[in-house]
C-alpha cells in the first residue's frame, strides 16, 4: 500500500512543467522558507516575550526531531524508493535513508509547536506549508508516503517533548527570550 500510494503521487510528476516547478520550490524552499518565516517573529513587537518562547520551542523541536532522526536511521536503513525502482526522480539522488523524512520533521516540528502554543493563524498556515512539503518530498521521487508520515510523527513528538521541559517563564525561558 505504501509503495503505491507513493507512485500515485510521484505518477503526477512529469504530467504539468508548472506543477513539477511548484513541486521542485516546494521540496527545495519550503523547509528554508517555514525556518526563516519564524526566525524574522523575533523582533516582533506584539506580545514578544510569549511569542519569542513559541520560536525558541519551534527551533529546539525542529533540532530535537532531526536528533532523533539520526538516531532512527542507526537502526532502520531504508532504501529511497528510486533506488527500488518505485519512483522516478526529479532531483538530484541523495546517499543518506529513507526514513524518517528529515524535511517532514523540521516542518511538523514548527507546526505543531506553534499549533501547541495557540498560535492558530500561523500554525495552521505551517501545517498547510508542512503537508505541501510532505507531499513534494513523495512528488519529486525522493521519499515513500510512510517516510513523510514518519517524519511528521517524528516532529510532532519533539515538540511535545520541548512543551513538557522547556516551560514559557522559565529563568532559562526568560534568560533566551530577552536576547536582542
Amino acid at each position: 500500500m505504501d509503495a503505491a500510494l507513493t507512485q500515485a503521487i510521484n505518477s503526477l510528476a512529469g504530467r504539468s512543467a508548472t506543477l513539477d516547478m511548484i513541486m521542485l520550490a516546494l521540496t527545495s524552499f519550503g523547509v528554508p522558507l517555514m525556518v526563516a518565516a519564524v526566525a524574522l517573529q523575533w523582533w516582533r513587537h506584539k506580545d514578544r516575550m510569549r511569542t519569542r518562547h513559541v520560536l525558541v520551542s519551534a527551533g529546539c523541536a525542529f533540532l530535537l526531531g532531526l536528533g532523533i532522526n539520526q538516531i532512527i536511521l542507526l537502526f532502520i536503513q531504508r532504501a529511497r524508493p528510486y533506488e527500488a525502482g518505485v519512483t522516478h526522480l526529479l532531483i538530484a539522488p541523495t546517499v543518506d535513508f529513507s526514513f524518517p523524512s528529515d524535511h517532514s520533521t523540521a516542518a511538523f516540528a514548527i507546526a505543531a509547536t506553534f499549533l501547541l502554543h495557540k498560535s492558530l493563524r500561523s500554525g495552521l498556515a505551517f501545517l498547510v506549508v508542512a503537508v505541501l512539503v510532505c507531499f513534494s518530498r513523495i512528488y519529486v521521487g525522493t521519499h515513500y508516503f510512510s517516510d513523510t508520515i514518519g517524519g511528521a510523527v517524528v516532529g510532532i513528538a519533539a515538540s511535545l517533548l520541548v512543551a513538557a521541559v522547556y516551560r514559557e517563564g522559565s529563568r532559562a525561558d526568560r534568560l533566551i527570550t530577552g536576547i536582542l
